[in-house]
C-alpha cells in the first residue's frame, strides 16, 4: 500500500482492524497505522457537539441524537463503528471534542504534559489507540530521534535540587512524577505526523512489550478549531 508513510521503518500498515491489532510490533516498528481516506463531513458533528469543558468526553448517545446531513450521518456511522471495534476488542475508547489539554508550567525546564514528546506507560500489557477525525493531527518521532529529558546533565542536575534522598529513591520520584516518560527531540529530528481518519496503534511501555515504547505528542490546536479525537 503506497501512501505518506510507507517509508518509514518506524512506522506498519495495515488495512483492517484485524490487522490492526494482530500485527506484532518488532524491531524499528512501534506505531501501525489502519490507513484510511474517510468520506462524511466530521466538521459538521464538531459544529453540533457542546464543549463542557477544554476537553468534553463525547458518548455514542450524544452522537446518535445529532441531526445531521447525509455526509455527516457518514461520519457519525465511521465514529460509532470504530468506537464499537474498541469496545468489542476490550479496549476502553473516548471521543473527546477538545479545545486544549491543560499545560504544565510548574518547571522552567521541564513539562510533563501531552505536548511535550512523551511515551504511555501501563502496568499491563496494553497499546495506545487514537484517530483524530477532526482538528490538528498528533506526532510521533523515531526513538533514534530523541533522548529522555532526565538523561540531559543540565535537566537532570536542576530535578536533583528538588529531591534530597538516595539514588535508587531518586529513580523512583522520576517515574513517580513522570520525568522520566518525556523525550527531547535531536535539533536534526524530523517529527511525523499522523493526520486525519487514519486509526492508530501506538506501542507502549510496559513489562511485556518487545520494542521501544512509541514517542508522541499532542498537536498546538489550530486557531478557533476543536479536536475530535478517539483515544484509548
Amino acid at each position: 500500500m503506497s501512501n505518506i508513510f510507507s517509508d518509514s521503518s518506524q512506522i506498519g500498515i495495515v488495512s483492517t482492524f484485524s490487522e490492526l491489532v494482530d500485527t506484532n510490533f518488532k524491531g524499528e516498528m512501534n506505531a501501525l497505522c489502519w490507513y484510511r481516506n474517510l468520506d462524511g463531513d466530521f466538521n459538521e458533528i464538531v459544529t453540533q457537539l457542546s464543549l463542557k469543558e477544554n476537553v468534553t468526553e463525547v458518548y455514542p448517545e450524544d452522537l446518535i441524537t445529532l441531526q445531521l446531513s447525509e455526509k455527516g450521518n457518514i461520519a457519525r456511522e465511521i465514529i460509532l463503528n470504530d468506537l464499537q471495534l474498541l469496545a468489542d476488542f476490550g479496549a476502553s475508547p473516548s471521543l473527546n471534542l477538545l479545545k486544549c489539554y491543560e499545560r504544565d508550567d510548574e518547571l522552567d525546564f521541564i513539562s510533563t504534559d501531552v505536548y511535550s514528546f512523551h511515551v504511555d506507560r501501563s502496568p499491563i500489557a496494553a497499546d495506545t489507540f487514537l484517530c483524530t477525525y477532526h482538528g490538528a493531527a498528533s506526532d510521533i518521532i523515531a526513538n533514534s530521534q530523541a533522548g529522555q529529558k532526565i538523561l540531559i546533565p543540565e535537566i537532570r542536575a536542576k530535578l536533583k535540587e528538588l529531591y534530597d534522598g538516595s539514588e535508587e529513591e531518586f529513580e523512583n520520584f522520576l517515574k513517580e512524577n513522570y520525568f522520566d516518560l518525556h523525550y527531547q527531540v535531536h535539533h536534526d529530528a524530523e517529527p511525523i505526523n499522523l493526520g486525519i481518519g487514519h486509526l492508530w496503534r501506538l506501542a507502549v511501555d510496559h513489562p511485556k512489550q518487545q520494542v521501544p515504547p512509541c514517542i508522541h505528542r499532542a498537536p498546538i490546536e489550530n486557531e478557533g478549531e476543536y479536536r475530535l479525537l478517539l483515544i484509548c
